[in-house]
């Protein structure tokens, strides 16, 4: 679904949301036996190794492509949000969240290290590494407050339904935006996040050379000048 939001020009942000009391339980136990079923066919360390580096490649990618999509992503959680949910919501552009919601990251309590991001990207989000050691070490579960409190998600609702409605109230005020600006913004965060700031600085101006001579930019510019309505903005 990412993926096809990713290359479709009639999408312009995209909407994470659960279905039923959940938001996210976590990792398929079911997946989990059936992964140990192919660790028993082979008793060579090696072979072993190969099929467990590879489906934790493939579980990373599935959520760096969160990532890496052009566009926008807000992550809309209600109810629990259990270990992959947190790999996969810290991928995302935006968090808000309901107020039943509940976080945990829970590989602790598998004998396991979180291996498909949660440990490389929520560190960078909340900015607490004390508190970040401590969520992951014990595997305790925290609120929807305490989220808010941190910084991890935006904005907190009394309930699924606000929640859903301001998700939707959002997209549709970035959709409204360039998708040039919107989409050459999210590319320049993502880059300066891992870089330092002068290679920041030279990635945009990089980017920006081209992307000012855009009709966006012009049409965008004179609407500001003459106080008039925002222009609509052409598919990308």
């Amino acid at each position: 679904m990412i993926l096809c939001g990713a290359i479709d020009p009639e999408c312009r942000v995209i909407i994470l949301c659960g279905a039923g009391k959940t938001f996210c339980a976590g990792i398929d136990v079911q997946d989990l036996m059936k992964l140990g079923q192919q660790l028993v066919e082979h008793e060579d360390v090696a072979r072993k190794s190969k099929i467990l580096q590879l489906k934790i490649k493939d579980y990373q990618e599935s959520f760096t492509a969160i990532e890496k999509c052009l566009k926008p992503v807000i992550a809309a959680v209600h109810g629990p949000c259990i270990g992959a949910g947190v790999d996969m919501i810290s991928a995302a552009d935006i968090r808000y969240c309901s107020s039943d919601a509940w976080f945990q990251i829970k590989e602790v309590a598998f004998g396991m290290a979180a291996d498909v991001g949660t440990l490389q990207r929520f560190p960078k989000i909340i900015g607490s590494d004390s508190l970040v050691r401590e969520l992951v070490y014990t595997g305790r579960k925290f609120t929807a407050t305490e989220a808010v409190q941190q910084g991890f998600v935006s904005r907190s609702f009394d309930n699924q339904e606000s929640l859903l409605n301001s998700s939707m109230a959002l997209a549709e005020n970035i959709a409204n935006k360039s998708p040039v600006a919107v989409q050459g913004s999210k590319l320049s965060l993502i880059y300066s996040r891992d870089h330092s700031v002068q290679e920041g600085l030279d990635h945009i101006a990089m980017h920006n050379q081209s992307m000012l001579l855009s009709e966006d930019f012009a049409n965008a510019a004179v609407s500001e000048a003459t106080k008039n309505d925002p222009p609509i903005f052409s598919k990308l």
